[in-house]
């Protein structure tokens, strides 16, 4: 039989998520997109605490601030385009109001700063090597939030500046939290802005510096081959969204299938599985609720999620009962 693509192969993980298990995602929109999934599937799970983040040093910012969770004060903010941003967050926590926007991106602080002692697993995406510097301050800023170009100073990091960022920091986090998995990966969505040839050199800088950090932890860092999935396996327009750049929700749930493969073991597949057949009752919406087998239909699902988290604690099924009992109550 002839293959018709370029198959990767991946080593088998030493360690398996569970559920568990706690587990963060940081980093560029790709890691919202595994991390979504993750919640989907009823994981313990936070993503992008501080919205998406696209450097590494960006990214080594905000685990260094959750590290030391200060609070953010008005100080930190700066007012355009008729909103009060952040340099080190997201335009997601933008606001009208400064208060506002400190409280979004203060609780988010708080609550991502106590998960990190407990996490299982921390899973970090790269999207460019690609840096702007603020020039009044010279702080390289998570978001540009549209002000004018000229306002920064753009750069390309060295893997060397790369490595020494991440070694200092993984042993910070490890002297909080010794048993944390770090899994690194390189987002495969293009930043088609730098330039074709740019883009392929940033990405070139952060597969080199997550290899050797994988090479210099062995067994507590670990390397998922995201970007070289879509480039090789998924080598196709076909899988790619409109603008021909971010992947399509096709290739966001291959590669899914492909990290699930790697990182979890049969009994979380199957677990997986029974999340799924829930999800898709408290999804299901009859012609006519009047209807006697809806109201059978109901009844199953309440006492299948009662029981499945009975069996399955840690489960994030926090609502369900509920939002069944308010359907029973309204039929």
């Amino acid at each position: 039989m002839i293959n018709y693509c370029t198959h990767i192969k991946i080593p088998e993980s030493p360690f398996k998520i569970q559920y568990k298990d706690r587990v963060m995602f940081i980093g560029s929109c790709f890691a919202g997109h595994i991390g979504d999934k993750m919640s989907v599937y009823r994981f313990r799970v936070n993503t992008n605490p501080f919205g998406v983040l696209y450097n590494p040093l960006s990214v080594s910012s905000a685990c260094r601030r959750m590290l030391n969770p200060e609070p953010f004060v008005t100080d930190d903010l700066f007012l355009h385009g008729g909103l009060y941003h952040s340099f080190a967050h997201h335009g997601r926590f933008s606001d009208v109001s400064a208060g506002s926007c400190l409280t979004g991106i203060n609780d988010s602080l708080r609550h991502a700063a106590e998960q990190l002692r407990a996490l299982s697993y921390l899973v970090i995406t790269f999207g460019t090597a690609h840096v702007y510097r603020f020039k009044k301050s010279g702080a390289v800023v998570a978001n540009c939030h549209k002000l004018p170009a000229s306002d920064f100073v753009y750069e390309r990091l060295t893997v060397g500046r790369i490595m020494d960022e991440w070694s200092d920091l993984l042993h910070e986090l490890w002297r909080i939290n010794p048993s944390l998995k770090i899994i690194f990966t390189v987002s495969p969505i293009r930043h088609w802005k730098d330039g074709a040839h740019p883009n392929q050199i940033s990405k070139a800088t952060l597969l080199l510096a997550e290899q050797a950090l994988a090479e210099q932890y062995p067994g507590q860092v670990l390397y998922f081959p995201a970007y070289e999935i879509m480039m090789d396996e998924l080598r196709d327009y076909r899988f790619y969204a409109e603008d021909m750049i971010h992947p399509s929700s096709q290739a966001i749930d291959y590669i899914w299938e492909r990290f699930s493969d790697v990182y979890m073991d049969r009994e979380t597949h199957l677990l997986m599985k029974e999340v799924e057949v829930i999800n898709k009752s408290l999804n299901h919406r009859p012609f006519n609720i009047k209807n006697e087998a809806y109201k059978q239909f109901l009844m199953q699902t309440f006492l299948r999620i009662r029981q499945l988290r009975s069996k399955n604690p840690y489960l994030c099924l926090p609502n369900e009962e509920e939002e069944v009992e308010k359907l029973l109550r309204n039929l």
